[in-house]
């Protein structure tokens, strides 16, 4: 994989990435299941327009097959629009993939669906954690720093939320 220049830490390409990452943290912060989508939703569509500024086109379309998903998750808990899902991010998977590293995102991308079409509370965040460490480990093998540093906040907001959200239960 060819390592980008670094760039102006200020562009417009920057600061959509920065207002992903911190829709991020505020998505996985949320202890309702609906605003919890709506916030996955916002990063989804900051991260499209980050990676098409930064000339990312594959990166463009997974951000907005998440973000289609998020919102039809807001809305639907059917089957059929979970396999959808699935499918077009296996399909994608399948046609982008360059290697059994990049199965990790694609791994994480069906969990994601899964998490949000079939579970709520403690058991959708829990099994996003999965995703998020499956995120972080394709970052962290691929040398993304600010992808290492987004998924570690996401998976540690999402840990003291489960936590919160345990204490409730208790």
């Amino acid at each position: 994989m060819p390592q980008l220049p670094i760039s102006n830490p200020f562009e417009p390409a920057q600061l959509f990435g920065y207002a992903a990452f911190a829709l991020g943290v505020a998505c996985f912060a949320q202890t309702d299941d609906r605003r919890f989508k709506i916030f996955m939703a916002l990063e989804c569509l900051s991260y499209a327009l980050h990676f098409s500024l930064l000339g990312q086109p594959t990166a463009v379309a997974s951000s907005l097959v998440s973000l289609g998903r998020s919102v039809a998750a807001i809305r639907s808990h059917s089957p059929w629009v979970a396999v959808f899902f699935i499918a077009l991010s296996l399909a994608l998977g399948a046609w982008l993939q360059t290697g059994w590293l990049s199965l990790l995102p694609i791994a994480a991308s069906c969990i994601g669906t899964t998490a949000l079409f079939f579970l709520k509370g403690m058991q959708m965040r829990l099994l996003m954690l999965v995703g998020t460490l499956l995120w972080l480990a394709n970052n962290l093998w691929v040398g993304s720093i600010g992808g290492s540093l987004l998924e570690a906040t996401i998976a540690a907001t999402n840990i003291m939320t489960l936590l919160r959200l345990q204490r409730r239960t208790t």
